[in-house]
């Protein structure tokens, strides 16, 4: 998987290209990179999400989420390398299962707001739409396996669950949209 960081200012990449994992350069504006950085920015996101209070059970989700996400950059960062497993793609479904199951139904849509944790994940969620977008448009041109599309997939719908979840923690609520048919429904009560 290319060489491990021993200095960080290279200067390789002062004339608009970076080198990929097999060692090849490439511009810093191809798709590749641009999927490789949407899933860096998630990333980080999803750290800054574990800076808040969380269930233990949540926090060790996000944690493997984070290890998942470094896979599949490393993935990105080598053409025709596979490192992100189906494995991973099941371990969120079984989340979203556990996760959903605990919430009660949506009658109404939310908006990505409520508690600071809630709102960091309605970010992570849209940053990982995002990143599914890019890795589709990298997979529109050049051949990788189906698993990191389906992984940021899952990803953002689990993100969307969690952020219900954590909305919920000391008692709290989803913000639910204030549609026209809302209004009218509150206005006949």
């Amino acid at each position: 998987m290319g060489n491990r960081l021993t200095q960080i200012a290279t200067r390789t990449g002062d004339a608009g290209t970076t080198g990929l994992g097999n060692n090849q350069r490439v511009s810093k504006n191809s798709l590749r990179v641009h999927a490789m950085g949407e899933v860096d920015e998630l990333n980080s996101n999803i750290g800054v999400l574990l800076c808040e209070d969380m269930p233990q059970d949540v926090r060790d989700v996000m944690i493997d989420i984070q290890h998942q996400l470094f896979n599949l950059g490393g993935e990105l960062s080598i053409p025709g390398f596979e490192l992100l497993k189906e494995e991973a793609v099941q371990a969120l479904d079984m989340a979203l299962e556990t996760y959903n199951a605990k919430l009660p139904k949506l009658e109404e849509f939310i908006l990505p707001a409520g508690t600071r944790g809630a709102s960091l994940a309605h970010v992570c969620r849209t940053v990982a739409r995002r990143a599914e977008r890019a890795v589709v448009a990298l997979g529109n041109e050049e051949a990788i396996g189906d698993a990191p599309r389906q992984y940021l997939n899952r990803l953002s719908d689990l993100m969307f669950v969690l952020a219900r979840v954590l909305n919920r923690l000391d008692g709290g609520d989803d913000v639910y949209w204030k549609s026209a048919r809302m209004q009218r429904t509150e206005a006949k009560d």
